[in-house]
């Protein structure tokens, strides 16, 4: 069947692409407005991470539209942590005991472009780049743009409008200002930036550390993590207090200020990157903070949709996976809706609210979850205690492969449960998991037989089960 409805998504980036692809796939007409140019033809935006970490959910989402194969082609696989201390040691640590699961490091922009030329190819579909959303009728679904080239204002009227512009959405501030719409919005922020460096590749074109691990300098109150890229370079990232501690973005202005606190803090990433005080000064600083709200639609014909409803800090590498999700979940929506037989129109509203009651729990979870990765990244990594559970786990995982999966795994390797799932049995894994080695009710040996690690998982999942059921009982 022919669509009869005219969609405009806001936003061309990961998301919005993404959902293009998809609808023009379903048959939809699609018209996508990107504030920025085309990427495809211009360098990355400052300041925008240029590496991301792509996981099952997101290759569950490029399955789905075909794109998976050509996804992997320009991923580079990430099998686990590597910690460095500041003496300069290194420790590793596996993201599972399973085989074949690791996370991918992937270049933002390469991916968009594969989106974009991907849902190009489909005639039904049209992008328009450097027009600018400045609001959104939501009672009328009109969308006003400038185009940023010649300045000019312009309308367009669509039957239906998605808000896949990220977490300045237009649609969601258009939301916010509709006073005959009860919206509830909060949006907060770490007392943490980022700032995004690079350990170039060495003068053969190679990576100077190991490719295959995401690398953390976890320093308690701040640490640096690395992620591989193609050219053989890094992208390094600093995640630091704004105003706090000895060492702070609003303090560290002078090269000599700079210098001193990578020679004490990171002197090893400090011998790698030849350009730090070029970069640290003249690279932007970028603001961590989480985004929730509700509804997520207005009426039937407005539906905000990935970071616009929903941005989260990047610490469980989960922001774009989710976004991706979204469009999987949506679909799935729409494939148990059918059009009215008489005008060929879906009732998108029935849709919307069936998305979100579907939706919003997980993505609450998620957003949870990625603020208690912030500090274990950047404390708890380090510590014996969490060395000793991440030992554990990975030997239930390899051992007991189908019976155990921790917290970790749950949320990045499990695409067919949701967020809020892998947060409350993860949560209270590593709650069972913690309590049993602190009392010193379990241990790792070097020779420990599989019936001493069965024993372990027995142990394991009835302490978790009980903490399950607690947990059930206080929430009735």
């Amino acid at each position: 069947m022919q669509k009869k409805d005219k969609i405009v998504i806001v936003g061309a980036g990961l998301c919005g692409s993404l959902l293009a692809l998809r609808f023009a796939q379903r048959g939809y007409k699609v018209a996508v407005y990107e504030s920025r140019p085309d990427l495809r033809k211009t360098a990355v935006s400052a300041g925008r991470s240029i590496n991301l970490a792509l996981s099952d959910r997101g290759l569950k989402a490029l399955k789905l539209c075909g794109l998976e194969a050509v996804a992997k082609e320009i991923c580079i696989p990430m099998y686990g942590r590597l910690m460095h201390d500041a003496a300069g040691n290194t420790f590793a640590s596996n993201y599972s005991g399973r085989d074949g699961e690791y996370i991918n490091s992937i270049s933002r922009g390469d991916l968009n472009g594969i989106l974009l030329t991907e849902a190009e190819q489909h005639e039904n579909v049209t992008l328009y780049f450097n027009k600018k959303c400045t609001h959104i009728d939501i009672v009328n679904t009109v969308a006003h743009f400038v185009d940023v080239e010649t300045d000019k204002d312009f309308t367009i009227d669509a039957d239906v409008i998605f808000g896949a512009d990220g977490a300045g959405s237009s649609l969601r501030k258009s939301y916010v200002s509709e006073r005959n719409f009860l919206f509830s919005y909060s949006q907060n922020y770490l007392n943490h930036g980022y700032k995004e460096l690079e350990i170039p590749a060495d003068e053969n074109g190679n990576h100077q550390i190991s490719k295959g691990h995401l690398h953390i300098w976890p320093r308690g109150d701040f640490m640096l993590i690395a992620l591989p890229n193609r050219d053989g370079s890094f992208t390094v990232t600093l995640f630091l207090s704004y105003n706090e501690g000895e060492f702070n973005f609003e303090n560290l202005i002078t090269e000599e200020k700079i210098t001193a606190f990578f020679e004490k803090e990171f002197p090893d990433a400090l011998a790698l990157i030849p350009n730090i005080k070029e970069e640290f000064i003249n690279n932007p600083t970028g603001p961590l903070g989480t985004i929730k709200c509700s509804p997520w639609s207005y009426q039937q014909n407005t539906l905000l949709i990935g970071d616009s409803s929903h941005a989260i800090v990047p610490f469980y590498g989960q922001g774009m996976n989710a976004s991706f999700e979204d469009v999987v979940v949506l679909d799935e929506i729409l494939a148990q809706n059918t059009a009215h037989p008489s005008n060929g129109k879906l009732d998108w509203g029935v849709v919307f609210k069936a998305y979100e009651k579907a939706r919003k729990h997980d993505t609450d979870a998620i957003a949870d979850l990625a603020l208690d990765n912030f500090h274990e990244m950047k404390k708890h990594v380090a510590n014996p205690l969490f060395k000793e559970k991440r030992m554990i786990e990975m030997a239930l995982e390899k051992t007991f492969p189908k019976q155990y999966a921790s917290k970790y795994s749950l949320v990045t390797f499990n695409a067919n449960i949701g967020y809020d799932e892998a947060m409350k049995r993860g949560r209270a894994q590593d709650k069972a998991l913690l309590r049993l080695i602190a009392n010193n009710e379990i241990s790792m040996t070097p020779s420990m037989t599989n019936e001493a690690l069965e024993l372990i998982l027995y142990t394991v999942i009835k302490e978790t089960n009980l903490l399950l059921e607690q947990d059930h009982s206080f929430e009735m």
